[in-house]
């Protein structure tokens, strides 16, 4: 195996195929990783943009050139000495078309007599499966044809010996029910991914379909294809730690990863035989050492009450039919508002018993104290929450997880906007900053405990790009020049909604210029996932009618459109001070670092799909390219140039100098302005970056500062000039970082 030094992940997916991907070996040889990282490679449903809605685990997707495409990519991979890194999704699979998962297919027909009935999490005491499909409660609109039963474009098996009759007579004897849509959250019969219905849960815990569905992925293993596995959303399996230790015993040397979403202060499971997470810790921990610790608090509700509320809302708007299995599990008929308040009351995504038993003695207590009407269905259910060999324990910690996912990440982290920097997945929207003695601590333990886990700024699931995160972060350190800016702002362009307003102006500010289309599709997720003015369920016409409009006064109005111009034009030097200093800090901190596809230079995207947007390859290449043919140095400007110097520069040296990074040791500075810097020295290699870039300048700049630079001669990586004081201003006097090595 390739050891990993770092990554880059690319969307493959129908429209950037295998073949395609192979093209970039070269570019990516050059920048400096030494593995490309791909979405999911198995069949999904025709057409997926992402690829995680597999429908055969038993072949590379055809529509990414299938298994000879994969073998391409590996050898062009392998001809520039690069390795391969490969997505994996044990938890569900892709029901979106019925007839092109073979599995379900033949589920969906032969009911509990198809070979592959164990495969899905079916409720199966529980009657035929349901299917929520219909646009309305009538089945009026169906019909036969080529003995199969259709509703419109959606077609579904006819078992054999059922069929004569209405449509709606051979739809009474199949092994499903068509139902209408909006019944599903209620009555749906087998487990699924978050609340999503078309993707079906799986059971690997079940060692047949754990071969069923992994021999292809372990057959990659086997051939040396892959030399790593990132696996999709471990918690929604029965057993975690189980799976892991399966998957570990079957590819013994690959790197393993884990999304694994870690509140702050969790720590991974310790038992699980993984090399670390895909890195959302590492992201908060670098975000928010760029966020000013001293912005002040606002008189809204707390994160943590809004955080509460939307769980609770979310476990009985959209998990009735969990919590109808759980109650069916225990034999207490009832006991759905007891869970829901339960599931509502975790801090963290789930436990896995016995492992995580104080989470939930925290979480028993804290429903107690809200609802001390529930103490004696709470201490009857106990006992079986705490056993991990109980159905109810097991499943019921499957539930908490899609609850936290569903509550806090895709509802409260919309609608609590305070400073939406801090919005994003294992985030905590109310940390105030993270200082630098409490990064290094981090930093210090991510050695210690987990140096080959993964770290990132930017995944395909990150509610916005890590650039427009690190311009967003400036707004901290200009709290009455914002407050005031938004204010003028909001009376001419008003909205109904004063929190989606802090969500609508912030957005605008952090990602400008940009393309009115883009942002219309924005602000309709978000407002829909906000579930406040307008929802996915029942959109609201008139609200979202009135977002789009005062967007696009926005563009309209001359000069509405030359403020926002002038207040992004203000902000945005110190933004891309941010966003240097944090990719230097993500690339050179302990732990393998990861470059999703086309942040190597500026990039200023948002929540999906809009982060899936193809990337411009050829013009990093031919950047890349100039730059080291002897460009001169790039200033920080709108090209991006500086950064992806800095990118290229940093995961060279991680890959050609792996010496350098062995270990782990805060550097302090001393003057004027020490609280501005944050340097590390890994053993060689030694980082420093700037913080806080406007209070900076707003005193005047580095004045007397000076770095306590470890003993030898240093250059700077990034500029190839030896290092002659150990004064920052002269350290930084090109950018706003630096990357210094001994020798």
């Amino acid at each position: 195996m390739r050891e990993p030094t770092a990554t880059y992940r690319v969307q493959v997916r129908p429209d950037f195929d295998l073949d395609t991907t192979a093209g970039l070996a070269g570019y990516l040889r050059e920048l400096g990783v030494s593995h490309l990282y791909s979405a999911p490679l198995l069949t999904a449903t025709p057409g997926s943009p992402h690829g995680y809605d597999v429908v055969d685990p038993r072949q590379v997707s055809p529509q990414l050139g299938g298994a000879a495409a994969l073998d391409r990519l590996v050898a062009a991979l392998r001809a520039h000495g690069l390795g391969l890194i490969a997505d994996i999704v044990p938890n569900h699979m892709g029901l979106f078309a019925p007839a092109a998962n073979p599995m379900w297919w033949d589920v969906l027909k032969r009911g509990r007599t198809s070979p592959y009935a164990d495969w899905f999490d079916i409720d199966w005491d529980a009657g035929p499966i349901v299917v929520p499909v219909l646009g309305s409660p009538s089945l009026d609109e169906l019909r036969v044809s080529e003995n199969q039963l259709w509703y419109y474009e959606h077609r579904f098996p006819i078992a054999e010996g059922t069929e004569g009759g209405t449509p709606q007579e051979v739809h009474d004897r199949q092994h499903y029910r068509l139902v209408y849509w909006r019944e599903g959250n209620e009555r749906l019969n087998y487990r699924r991914f978050f609340a999503v219905t078309e993707l079906a849960g799986l059971r690997v815990e079940d060692p047949a379909v754990f071969e069923g569905t992994h021999a292809e992925i372990l057959r990659w293993v086997a051939e040396g294809l892959v030399d790593g596995l990132r696996v999709d959303h471990p918690d929604g399996l029965r057993d975690p730690g189980g799976y892991l230790a399966r998957l570990r015993e079957r590819a013994p040397d690959t790197w393993l990863l884990v999304e694994k979403i870690l509140e702050h202060g969790e720590p991974l499971p310790p038992r699980w035989p993984v090399d670390g997470t895909t890195g959302y810790d590492a992201l908060a921990e670098v975000c928010g050492l760029f966020v000013d610790p001293s912005f002040p608090e606002e008189s809204e509700r707390s994160w943590a009450e809004e955080a509460h509320e939307q769980k609770l809302d979310v476990a009985r708007r959209l998990f009735g039919a969990e919590l109808h299995r759980l109650a069916r599990v225990a034999a207490r008929p009832g006991i759905e508002d007891a869970l829901s308040e339960l599931s509502a009351n975790f801090w963290i995504y789930r436990t896995y018993l016995p492992y995580g038993a104080e989470q939930l003695d925290q979480a028993l207590e804290a429903t107690r104290k809200r609802r001390p009407d529930l103490g004696d269905t709470l201490d009857a259910l106990a006992p079986r929450l705490r056993d991990p060999a109980d159905e109810l324990a097991q499943r019921f910690q499957q539930l908490t997880g899609a609850v936290m996912a569903k509550g806090v990440e895709d509802t409260a982290m919309y609608r609590w906007n305070r400073l939406i920097a801090l919005n994003e997945v294992g985030g905590d929207p109310s940390r105030r900053g993270v200082e630098p003695a409490e990064f290094h601590d981090a930093a210090a333990g991510r050695q210690r405990d987990r140096p080959r886990g993964m770290t990132t700024l930017s995944t395909h699931d990150t509610k916005r790009g890590e650039d427009v995160r690190a311009r967003l972060a400036v707004l901290s350190e200009v709290p009455a020049e914002w407050a005031a800016v938004q204010q003028g702002w909001r009376a001419v362009a008003p909205l109904p909604d004063p929190s989606f307003e802090d969500l609508f102006w912030q957005t605008i500010v952090g990602v400008w210029p940009i393309e009115e289309e883009r942002l219309r599709g924005y602000f309709e997720k978000a407002a829909r996932e906000a579930n406040r003015s307008t929802s996915w369920d029942s959109p609201d016409a008139e609200f979202e009618g009135a977002v789009r409009a005062t967007l696009a006064r926005v563009y309209a109005d001359g000069e509405l459109r030359a403020e926002v111009t002038g207040f992004a034009r203000r902000i945005t030097p110190f933004g891309w001070s941010n966003a240097l200093g944090q990719k230097l800090v993500q690339l050179t901190m302990p732990g393998v670092p990861d470059v999703y596809q086309g942040t190597e230079l500026w990039e200023n995207s948002l929540v999906d799909p809009d982060n899936r947007r193809p990337v411009d390859f050829a013009e990093r290449r031919d950047l890349l390219t100039a730059l080291d043919a002897g460009l001169p140095l790039p200033p920080v400007d709108v090209s991006g140039a500086a950064k992806l110097l800095l990118v290229s520069r940093a995961l060279r040296l991680r890959r050609d100098r792996p010496e350098l990074f062995g270990g782990y040791q805060p550097v302090a500075a001393a003057g004027a302005a020490e609280r501005h810097v944050v340097a590390f020295d890994r053993g060689g290699a030694l980082s420093v970056a700037t913080r806080l870039p406007v209070a900076l300048a707003n005193a005047g700049g580095w004045g007397d500062t000076e770095l306590k630079l470890p003993g030898g001669e240093w250059t700077d990586a990034l500029t190839g000039r030896a290092v002659a004081s150990p004064a920052v201003g002269d350290l930084l006097a090109t950018y706003p970082v630096a990357l210094l090595v001994r020798g």
